[in-house]
Parts: structure tokens; C-alpha cells; sequence
């Protein structure tokens, strides 16, 4: 249920980097396995600190470009054809080539507008755009101007090392200059935060981590300490007694264990804990822990090697 909303449980280390990274104003890397809470710690630390959230999620086939602005070369072609055909004079050419400057046909992207909202908005009204398509919803909100933004980078190992390398001006020295533009774009008012999450799939390159602040976000060692931190992430969530909570979360620590030792990844995790507890939330089933043995087999053991070998 996407409309679900989720009391998101953070250790005394995650909060820490989050300020760390306020306070010196580098970007925060957060690296972990998947399901374990790294992207809605971006959305928790918005809501904290009263800042407009703009997410990104990276997919293989983004460049590092479409982070910052977007360059409309078919609308400027088109353009040009429609100002050739009509040009007559010398005055109207000269018209035209003003008509068809580059920077009429940049639009920014969300890193742009963490970056500086008044110049993304400046820059989005001059845009040229026939059909007028509406703002991103973030621009409709005084939040940004008012208490800045917190940008997430969703899933950087995701894309070509290309990205991370495009990003290391913006993110070293907080600026960037688009082709066309007079000026480049700089920090304007309050400084973003900015949240780049990594599941650690992809080795990133040195010189982009070292522009980022960096913390790891996971289960703690050792069986029962790992049952301890299921439990009370999923406490404020569930309504659901201790001792169930507990038997779902040994059983899905039980099936960590085994995939790890068997090297079938991902492992089970916190997101499927909380997807075996959300059906037993929802069962009119007496017997809970049949209920959370039979849901187990679908909810943390995801590999067919591993279900052949619990018949």
C-alpha cells in the first residue's frame, strides 16, 4: 500500500551524519543494502528540518547532465526552421537569433534547483516551452525559500561512473555552469542538503567519495542483536504484540543466515521483515506463527536454491 505511512526508527550514528553533513556542508553518502532505511532517511531529515524534498532516482541510462539541466535541441531546431522561413529583414533576423540563444532552451533540473531556487526559477520562466508544460510540483511551495532543500540521490551505483565523475564540480565546490548561461550557478540562500545513497552494487570513484561525508547503515553483528533492532524499528508500526514481532524476526534472521552462509543475495532484511509483518497485521489468521511460517516462504526466501532446500 503506497498511502502506508511508516515511523522510520534511526540509530544515535545516522542523525550524527546527518548533522555532520550540515555542518560542513559536504553531501552525505549513505551506503547499506537495500530495505534498510537509507532513502527515507533523506525524507525523515526534510520533514525535521521543514525543507522541501526533491528525490532523484537514478537509473543506468541517466547522465550526470540530467541532474542539472536539460538542453530542448528538437524545440530549438523546430524554432529555427519556423524563424528561417518567416525571416525577411535583417532586423528580423537578428530577432531570430535571439530567439534562438541556447539558454532559451535550457531547463533546470532538480540538482539546479536545490542548488539555487531563485536562479532555477528565473531560468525556467524564460525557458522556451510551447506547449507550456507545468512545474515540477516542488516549485509551488515557499518551503524551498524559506527553510532550503534536502536532495536525494537515490541509488548512485546504479548508474555508469560517468555520473558520479560529471557530479565532482557541483559537488566539490557547489557550483556548476551550464552552456549558454552568462553566469555559472551558485549556492543561493540556504545551502542544500544533499543525500546520495549507494546499495554498494558498484565501486564509486575515489575522487567523488572523497567530495562526500560517509556513513554505513545495517544490521548490527550478532544474531540476537539483529532480532533486537528488527523489533524496534518495527515497534512504532505495528500493531502487534512483542512476542510475534520477535518469532518474525528470528525467522527472518534464520533465513539471513542461511542465504548469507549459502551466498544468496540480497539477503533478507529489514523491508522484508516489514512486508511479512504487513500481512500478518492484515490476516484474520488464529494461528499467528503458522501464519508467519507460511508468509516467510515468500517473503525472505526469494531464492530457488534456497526453497528446495527447506522442503
Amino acid at each position: 500500500d503506497h498511502n502506508e505511512k511508516h515511523i522510520y526508527v534511526y540509530e544515535e550514528k545516522a542523525i550524527e551524519a546527518v548533522n555532520a553533513a550540515l555542518l560542513i556542508n559536504r553531501p552525505l553518502l549513505i551506503r547499506g543494502e537495500p530495505g534498510i532505511g537509507k532513502s527515507q532517511l533523506a525524507k525523515a531529515a526534510a520533514a525535521a528540518l521543514g525543507r522541501t524534498y526533491i528525490p532523484i532516482m537514478i537509473n543506468a541510462s541517466m547522465e550526470s547532465q540530467d541532474l542539472l539541466w536539460s538542453f530542448d535541441a528538437v524545440a530549438r531546431l523546430a524554432e529555427a526552421q519556423i524563424e528561417g522561413a518567416l525571416c525577411r529583414t535583417e532586423a528580423e533576423r537578428n530577432n531570430a537569433r535571439d530567439n534562438l540563444a541556447l539558454h532559451k532552451f535550457i531547463k533546470p533540473a532538480p540538482l539546479w534547483t536545490a542548488l539555487n531556487w531563485e536562479s532555477a526559477e528565473e531560468q525556467d520562466q524564460q525557458t522556451y516551452d510551447k506547449d507550456k508544460s507545468p512545474l515540477p510540483h516542488y516549485f509551488n511551495t515557499d518551503k524551498a525559500k524559506e527553510n532550503g532543500v534536502v536532495l536525494l540521490i537515490d541509488e548512485i551505483d546504479k548508474a555508469n561512473r560517468s555520473v558520479p565523475n560529471g557530479l565532482l564540480e557541483v559537488l566539490g565546490a557547489n557550483r556548476f555552469h551550464p552552456d549558454g548561461l552568462e553566469k555559472p550557478v551558485e549556492v543561493g540562500g540556504i545551502a542544500p542538503l544533499i543525500i546520495i545513497t549507494s546499495n554498494e552494487e558498484r565501486t564509486l570513484p575515489d575522487a567523488f567519495i572523497r567530495r562526500c561525508l560517509s556513513v554505513k547503515l545495517g544490521l548490527p553483528e550478532g544474531k540476537q542483536q539483529q532480532i533486537d533492532y528488527l523489533v524496534k524499528h518495527a515497534e512504532p508500526n505495528f500493531d502487534l504484540s512483542k512476542p510475534i514481532l520477535e518469532s518474525a524476526a528470528r525467522i527472518v534472521i534464520d533465513d539471513r543466515e542461511q542465504a548469507n552462509n549459502h551466498s544468496l543475495f540480497p539477503l533478507p532484511g529489514q523491508a522484508e521483515y516489514f512486508d511479512l509483518l504487513r500481512g500478518v497485521a492484515k490476516s484474520t489468521e488464529q494461528d499467528t506463527q503458522k501464519l508467519i511460517e507460511t508468509l516467510a516462504q515468500f517473503t525472505s526466501k526469494k531464492h530457488p536454491d534456497f526453497k528446495k532446500e527447506q522442503v
